[in-house]
């Protein structure tokens, strides 16, 4: 029997030649005690269809009704879970769970409401922070006191709005457990809303995709029997289709089509001597040893000492390699990025490029971080070519502007060149970084969690027009990630890093893989799955801050 229909509902915003369409002509059936979820791109419609089972707004036109009763407004019935944590800064954690029980339940005794308060937040495992206040916890800890205050309220359906997207990976993966659990014990009727594709089967009974024209796409029922484990699923034959197909389903639906490229690179040569069109795409990428790390430490000074963050760091890296560097937070990668770019400095050992040592930053080692850090006020062409100008003195204007113009449009940015940062979303902003990045054709590109604030279907867009501009450029790489398969997809060779303090390379992977690669290539390939378990099986090893006994890399490292 159907709690929740949406009955040939469509959503706009705006009047007359300012009205956008949201939503259109929705139908959809939530089963009582189904875990459904729905899956799509920012800007598909997520968040106001869950707003309008929340009943916080009302559709333009259709009806929304929570067992046959259409849905005029917020009602206890149904508990809603967003992403951002709302919560009362001046309360305690038992103190916001309680205002949802008075709000619900104002005629329950003190002690029923005490206890109700008590259970629900040891069932989110908090009972040892019931007495602190939300600035004294993690992102994590604030998400879990917004799960036990829905909880609290006694809903029949528990609507989640995309509620693990801004904690990290270890924290989301165990709250997404969390959750499941509380649905498996109580039976409540789930709908949430992610852009985690793996999230999504883990949890689901059914996911239903989003379209960007905001209609209802594909349905996909999930029938992998429960309790569905993380680990086991890499394994998992049905694991492995369903995510394919649901993969495969919203890149052909959400990603558009890579722009094809009007304009050519025009024949100049920047300041470290680069030579014309990014010297016919690196030609020479068989070069040995061309960034060659030796023996590399980083030290702090403490209070108590000196503190080795990263010791006998060694790799020699050829001539238009990619590389991926992964690891557990702490680890190092980010100090061994920024010495690359000359902007940390060496405590021992050695950073060679191109057979000269590494001092100090230089336009020849372009880095992209997590952050664009773009002048809002400049536009996409004018923050382009900020370092353009400098790195190609010999060139004209208008070359110089060939040159940014290539490559915005490479990144899929051909309409927006002139529109300033500060309109742009996240994903938008990012692309402009790119663009910059390869415009002032570095001899080394380093990216340090260059997708790392996105959401994951618009990482996967920024992935596939990263390997597209790189496979033009054929730049020698590393990027620093924290995901298993972007990692993968875009490396030559993964490398792995211990845990800090005193970490170092742990294993190295090498990914012989076809390129070009796409993502929905490598999930078809018969041996992706394998590379993705030897990286797995190496973080797993180092979860939670575990040393084990250091491997005896050096000669590896150094082959």
């Amino acid at each position: 029997m159907a709690i929740l229909t949406f009955d040939n509902v469509s959503k706009s915003f705006g009047t007359g030649t300012g009205e956008t369409h949201v939503l259109k002509n929705i139908n959809l059936e939530v089963e009582e005690g189904e875990f459904l979820v729905l899956l799509g791109f920012s800007g598909t419609g997520k968040t106001t269809l869950i707003n309008l089972m929340a009943g916080l707004d009302s559709p333009t036109k259709g009806t929304v009704s929570f067992r046959g009763q259409k849905i005029e407004g917020p009602g206890p019935e149904r508990g809603v879970i967003f992403q951002s944590y709302s919560l009362m800064p001046w309360l305690t954690v038992a103190g916001n769970v309680r205002l949802a029980v008075d709000t619900v339940f104002p005629k329950m005794a003190k002690a029923e409401k005490d206890a109700k308060v008590a259970h629900y937040i040891q069932m989110v495992g908090l009972s040892h922070a019931a007495s602190r206040r939300p600035a004294e916890l993690s992102g994590g800890m604030r998400q879990r006191v917004n799960v036990a205050r829905a909880l609290a309220m006694s809903p029949e359906v528990l609507l989640l709005d995309e509620p693990l997207s801004a904690l990290d990976a270890l924290t989301r993966a165990n709250l997404a457990d969390e959750i499941e659990a509380i649905w498996e014990a109580d039976k409540k009727t789930c709908v949430l809303i992610t852009n985690d594709v793996d999230e999504a089967i883990l949890l689901a009974d059914r996911i239903i995709a989003l379209n960007p024209d905001g209609t209802l796409g594909e349905e996909f029922r999930v029938t992998i029997p429960r309790p569905r484990d993380r680990v086991e699923m890499n394994h998992h034959e049905g694991f492995k289709t369903l995510r394919s197909q649901v993969t495969s389903y919203l890149m052909e639906v959400g990603i558009e089509s890579k722009v094809e490229g009007t304009r050519l690179l025009p024949d100049v040569t920047p300041i470290h001597g680069l030579p014309s069109a990014v010297a016919k795409a690196q030609e020479s990428a068989t070069e040995e040893r061309f960034l060659d790390f030796s023996q590399l430490h980083k030290i702090y000074p403490t209070p108590k000492g000196p503190l080795t963050v990263v010791e006998d760091f060694n790799l020699k890296i050829n001539k238009g390699e990619f590389i991926s560097l992964i690891g557990h937070s702490g680890c190092g990668k980010s100090t061994v990025l920024t010495m690359a770019a000359g902007l940390n400095p060496i405590s021992k050992g050695a950073i060679k490029l191109d057979r000269r040592h590494v001092e100090g930053a230089d336009p020849e080692r372009a880095v992209v971080f997590q952050s664009p850090n773009l002048f809002p006020w400049l536009t996409a062409r004018e923050n382009c070519a900020i370092g353009v100008d400098k790195v190609y003195p010999g060139a004209s204007r208008a070359e110089r502007q060939d040159v940014v113009e290539y490559y915005l449009e490479r990144v899929g940015l051909a309409d927006a060149m002139d529109r300033p940062a500060s309109d742009m979303s996240n994903g938008m902003q990012q692309r402009v970084g790119i663009a910059r990045a390869f415009a002032l054709s570095p001899k080394l590109l380093l990216l340090d969690e260059p997708f790392g604030m996105l959401d994951s279907l618009t990482r996967w867009e920024l992935q596939e027009v990263l390997m597209e501009v790189w496979s033009r450029t054929k730049v020698t790489a590393i990027c620093v990630t924290h995901d298993v398969d972007e990692a993968i997809l875009l490396a030559d060779r993964v490398v792995m890093m211990t845990n800090g303090p005193q970490a170092t390379i742990g294993k190295i992977t090498e990914v012989d893989l076809p390129r070009p690669r796409t993502r929905k290539a490598l999930l078809e390939h018969p041996d992706y799955y394998s590379y993705r378990q030897e990286v797995l099986d190496f973080l797993e090893e180092y979860e939670h801050g575990a040393k084990p006994k250091k491997p005896a890399l050096s000669a590896v490292a150094a082959e």
